[in-house]
C-alpha cells in the first residue's frame, strides 16, 4: 500500500457503506479544496477554516445532492493537511457517485488507515495515538472506551517522553565521557544515575503489569466458574446471561466442556467461563473437561468458587486450597442455594451468598465483580497497557534497563552503559513512533478502516 505519497489527494466514505440518513466523504491533501471547489455548486476557495457551507455537488451541470462542505485547511485539520469532509445524503448509490466524480477529478481512493497515517507523519498524533484510534473505534463499552480516550490524549505518550528525556540526558553525559576517556573525567554521576534508572524500571514495571488488566478491558474480563459438580454453576451462568445457555441437570459431571458468553456490568465487558464440576472421576472425557476448568481458572482475571449452601462449606474450601494456589486471579466465594438453607445458618463474612435459580443476591455478585477490578484506575489518567505491540517494547525496554542498573553497580565502563542505554530509548520510541520503519508502519495503519 501507498502510505508515504503525501503529494497525493485522497478520499474515502468515512460512514458505514450501507444506506443512512447521513453519510461523511472525506478528502484530504493539497488539492482538497481545489478539486472540491470544482464540483461544488458555490466558490469555497477563499472560506476561512472551520466553516461550513451548504450547496449542491454538481457533475456537468447535473444536481447529484444537496450537501454540507466543512473545511478544515493546511495544518489545522486532523491530518494536518488541507482537509475536506462532506456530508451528504446516505444513500449509497450518491456517495459512490461522489467518490466517483472525486476520483475523475484527480484524487486517490484512500487506503486503510491512510488518514491517521497522515496524522502521524504530519506531527497531529504520535504512533502510541493512533493505535488508540483504532482501539476507540472498537470499543463496545465504557472501560474499553476510557482506556482508548486516555491514551489517546496522550498520558501515555507524555510518560514515555519524561522517561525518554531522562535516559537521553544521561546517555548524552556518557557518550562526552567516551569523547574524554583519556583524559579520565566523569561528568554522569553514577549513584544520581542508579536512582534515576530504578525509578524509571518501577514505572516500566507497572505499565507491564497493567497490561493483563487493559487486555482483559479490551477483550472481555474472564471469570472462570468452578466449584464442585451440582454446585449450581450453570445455574449461575444461566442467571447471569439471563438465558438458557448451559445445560441444567441434578446429574453430576453434565458439563464437560468450558460454555462462555459475555455480559456488560455497568460499562464494563465480563467474559464468563462454566467448566467442568471439580472431582476425582475414572471417566476419561470428564478428566479432561476438569483439565480445561483448572486451566480456564489459572488464566482468568477472577474466578467464581461455587459452593452448595447445603455441602461442607469449610470441606470445600479446604478442598479449593488445593486448585487456589495456582491461581493468580481474584478468587471469589460463592454460596450458592441459600433458598434451600435454614436462615440462622452460620454464614462466612468473605462469601457471597446467592440462590442462582431465584436470583437473590445477583446484583450484589455483579457489584463485587465491579469492585474486584480497579475500576478506578480506569477513569482517571492513569495508564492501563492495552496494545501488545506496546507491552512487548517495554519489556525490552526493562531487560535493557536491568542490564544498565547492574553495570552501573559494577562499575563497568561508559561504552558498554552506553550501549543499553540506546536499546532502551529504542525500544521506548519504537512505542511512540519516534524509532520506526515502512513495515510496521504498513502492518498498524492496514489494519484500519478505510475512511480512518
Amino acid at each position: 500500500m501507498n502510505y508515504f505519497n503525501n503529494e497525493d489527494t485522497i478520499c474515502a466514505i468515512a460512514t458505514g457503506s450501507s444506506m443512512s440518513a447521513i453519510a461523511i466523504i472525506r478528502i484530504s491533501g493539497p488539492q482538497a479544496i481545489e478539486i472540491t471547489n470544482s464540483i461544488f455548486s458555490k466558490n469555497i476557495l477563499q472560506q476561512k477554516t472551520h466553516t461550513i457551507h451548504f450547496g449542491n455537488i454538481i457533475e456537468k451541470e447535473k444536481i447529484i445532492d444537496e450537501v454540507l462542505i466543512s473545511i478544515f485547511k493546511d495544518g489545522k485539520s486532523y491530518t494536518g493537511e488541507e482537509t475536506i469532509e462532506i456530508s451528504c445524503h446516505g444513500s449509497v448509490y450518491i456517495t459512490k457517485k461522489i467518490m466517483q466524480i472525486l476520483i475523475n477529478k484527480g484524487c486517490r481512493s484512500a487506503n486503510a488507515g491512510e488518514f491517521t497515517m497522515r496524522a502521524f507523519k504530519n506531527g497531529k498524533i504520535d504512533l502510541s495515538q493512533a493505535e488508540s484510534v483504532a482501539d476507540l473505534i472498537a470499543s463496545e463499552n465504557k472501560s474499553s472506551h476510557q482506556t482508548a480516550i486516555n491514551q489517546l490524549r496522550g498520558g501515555f505518550s507524555n510518560q514515555l517522553q519524561n522517561l525518554r528525556a531522562q535516559l537521553i540526558e544521561f546517555a548524552s553525559l556518557v557518550e562526552l565521557e567516551l569523547d574524554f576517556a583519556e583524559e579520565d573525567v566523569e561528568f554522569a554521576d553514577k549513584n544520581k544515575f542508579k536512582k534515576l534508572l530504578i525509578k524509571i524500571k518501577k514505572e516500566l514495571e507497572s505499565l507491564i503489569n497493567s497490561f493483563k488488566l487493559g487486555n482483559a478491558i479490551k477483550n472481555g474480563i474472564p471469570v472462570a466458574i468452578v466449584g464442585a459438580p451440582n454446585s449450581g454453576k450453570s445455574t449461575l451462568l444461566n442467571t447471569l446471561l439471563n438465558e438458557e445457555k448451559a445445560i441444567v441437570s441434578e446429574i453430576e459431571g453434565t458439563t464437560r466442556d468450558a460454555i462462555e458468553d459475555s455480559i456488560n456490568i455497568e460499562g464494563t465487558q465480563f467474559r464468563f467461563i462454566d467448566t467442568a464440576g471439580i472431582r476425582k472421576t475414572e471417566n476419561i472425557i470428564e478428566k479432561i473437561g476438569i483439565d480445561i476448568a483448572l486451566e480456564n481458572a489459572k488464566k482468568s482475571n477472577i474466578v467464581l468458587h461455587v459452593i452448595d449452601a447445603k455441602s461442607n462449606i469449610l470441606k470445600e474450601l479446604n478442598n479449593f486450597k488445593k486448585i487456589e494456589k495456582n491461581i493468580s486471579g481474584k478468587i471469589i466465594t460463592v454460596v450458592n442455594k441459600i433458598d434451600l438453607i435454614k436462615k440462622n445458618k452460620e454464614k462466612l463474612n468473605d462469601a457471597i451468598y446467592i440462590s442462582a435459580k431465584n436470583k437473590i443476591g445477583i446484583n450484589s455478585l455483579k457489584q463485587n465483580l465491579l469492585s474486584s477490578i480497579n475500576t478506578n484506575k480506569l477513569f482517571n489518567d492513569d495508564t492501563i497497557i492495552t496494545n501488545l505491540r506496546h507491552y512487548d517494547e517495554l519489556k525490552l525496554s526493562l531487560v535493557e534497563i536491568d542490564t544498565i542498573i547492574k553495570g552501573v553497580e559494577k562499575n563497568l565502563s561508559g561504552d558498554l552503559l552506553a550501549f543499553n542505554i540506546r536499546q532502551s530509548l529504542y525500544h521506548l520510541g519504537s512505542i511512540t513512533g519516534e524509532i520506526t520503519n515502512d513495515t510496521l508502519l504498513s502492518n498498524i495503519f492496514g489494519k484500519f478502516c478505510i475512511g480512518k
